[in-house]
């Protein structure tokens, strides 16, 4: 069986997303990890909060939080099967 993984949806999508509920702190930690490394790479903050003293990753859980970062459960295909 498959497990269901999380992606983060490309910020050219134009329109309003209903995003799934984050169901585990462990789903929130991936998704904060995931937008903390496009942060790093240069993406700008969706939170009003300054970049110099606060981590990237306090800025995607704030983002996190407050349901500015888009994202979709997937389903994760099983590598064992062959």
């Amino acid at each position: 069986m498959a497990e269901p993984t999380e992606q983060l949806v490309e910020e050219t999508t134009k329109e309003p997303r209903v995003n799934p509920e984050i169901d585990s702190k462990y789903r929130k930690i991936i998704l904060a990890a995931q937008r903390s490394k496009q942060l790093q790479r240069g993406a700008n903050p969706r939170v009003d909060m300054d970049t110099r003293k606060s981590k990237p990753t306090r800025i995607a859980m704030k983002e996190i939080e407050e349901g500015k970062v888009d994202f979709e459960l997937t389903a994760q295909s099983n590598l064992q099967q062959q």
